[in-house]
């Protein structure tokens, strides 16, 4: 499983060394043909906080196969839903058997949000309800 870290300009960067101190990690890298600086964002939490039954499908990588290098954990979830009592208050992290979601809080969601087309998209991953501390994969 892959777990790509986003790379983020100043501005979005800011929102997270702001928004989220204690969760990530910013390494600032240089791109090519880019004058302005960019940051590796490193989500540093890990939380096991899946609520497969609430998910809308799961696939789990085969546990019977000796050849796999995830045992246990998720193939790929289809509807992914979290246990928000789990995330012990994190606003940004990564899933326990699932690293490939990039997991932020509301707050930290609305202010990326306002900076306009960052070429991402956002997915309620809390349920229905719109309260304060939804997150978004």
């Amino acid at each position: 499983m892959i777990e790509a870290a986003p790379i983020a300009s100043e501005l979005v960067a800011n929102i997270f060394r702001t928004l989220a101190p204690d969760d990530v990690q910013l390494f600032p890298v240089s791109i090519e043909g880019e004058a302005e600086p960019f940051f590796v964002v490193n989500a540093t939490k890990v939380v096991d906080c899946i609520d497969e039954a609430r998910c809308r499908e799961v696939h789990h990588y085969d546990e019977d196969n000796p050849s796999t290098d995830y045992p246990g954990e998720y193939n790929w979830i289809y509807g992914l839903r979290i246990d928000p009592a789990k995330t012990r208050g994190a606003q940004v992290f990564r899933l326990k058997k699932f690293k490939v979601a990039f997991i932020v809080s509301e707050d930290v969601k609305n202010a990326l949000e306002a900076v306009g087309n960052l070429g991402v998209s956002f997915e309620h991953v809390t349920g229905p309800s719109g309260g304060q501390n939804d997150q978004h994969a």
